[in-house]
């Protein structure tokens, strides 16, 4: 079974697509594996990354949730890399959540799809920036998830709100929960507002922090604005170096644990838990 992992973050400008991109790039080129990038967030970025103009196409993320009758391999897309393959996405994925606001499994139609997808050995999933209809589809979907969080102050709240959303699944919405993988620290520079944030990080979730935080790289947003990926750029770029480590370690990780079903928790009416955030408040979620 492939592994299926979601880069989340419910804020933006956190790196969610350049991780997505970067780390099925890197994965695509260990020996024998292939992976699958499949892109939810409506600005289609992920496919910009690779040089795609996203606007053209039709047959994207949106029509794959839609049909549970055609082969998924109508929506899949050759890249430029060996082993890589991608499912576009654009703006259209935006009308989702309307046509589908009558359907009673609106939530498992991205599981169900990728049930159908086979001969990957890993799939990559980029999520959008806001919760809702389509974030829930990418949590039942996945079974691991890599939150990057960007090193600043505001960040932590973002931080805290997705893992409890997580956590909350199978008693708010009847669904399974994926397991936190990872915690990546992402544009990073050496002050102490950051190296507060991650001592935070740490506290919080003791041994899910990347150990090296990714430094802030002008020469990613260059390759990004070419369609290209760091190594293609320049293989000199010290970003190039700090992402293949942790492509190293997503792949050492190995897959994660069963996760626990909605059906083991006891039926019970929808409540909305109080929890603390990383700044010691209380809130609903």
């Amino acid at each position: 079974m492939a592994r299926r992992i979601a880069f989340v973050n419910e804020k933006g400008g956190s790196c969610k697509t350049t991780l997505t991109v970067h780390m099925g790039a890197w994965l695509a080129t260990v020996p024998g594996k292939r992976v699958l990038l499949v892109d939810l967030d409506p600005q289609g970025q992920l496919g910009k990354t690779l040089g795609y103009d996203v606007s053209a196409y039709n047959r994207t993320t949106l029509e794959l949730l839609l049909d549970d009758t055609r082969d998924p391999a109508l929506f899949l897309r050759r890249t430029r890399f060996e082993n890589l393959d991608v499912v576009l996405c654009n703006k259209s994925i935006a009308l989702f959540p309307t046509l589908v606001a009558s359907d009673p499994d609106r939530d498992v139609r991205l599981s169900r799809a990728m049930d159908r997808v086979e001969d990957y050995d890993f799939v990559l999933f980029d999520s959008p920036a806001s919760f809702g209809t389509i974030m829930l589809n990418l949590l039942v979907a996945a079974r691991e998830v890599i939150v990057p969080v960007n090193a600043s102050f505001l960040a932590l709240d973002g931080c805290a709100e997705l893992v409890k959303t997580m956590e909350a699944l199978p008693a708010t919405h009847s669904l399974p929960e994926p397991e936190l993988r990872l915690i990546v620290p992402t544009l990073y520079r050496p002050t102490r507002m950051a190296d507060s944030v991650i001592e935070r990080l740490n506290a919080h979730f003791p041994g899910r922090v990347h150990a090296e935080p990714l430094r802030y790289d002008v020469k990613i947003e260059e390759a990004q604005s070419h369609g290209r990926t760091i190594w293609e750029y320049d293989p000199r770029a010290r970003s190039c170096e700090m992402l293949s480590r942790l492509g190293g370690q997503v792949l050492a990780m190995g897959p994660p644990r069963a996760r626990r079903e909605a059906a083991s928790v006891p039926p019970a009416a929808p409540q909305r838990p109080t929890v603390v955030d990383l700044r010691g408040r209380q809130r609903e979620l």
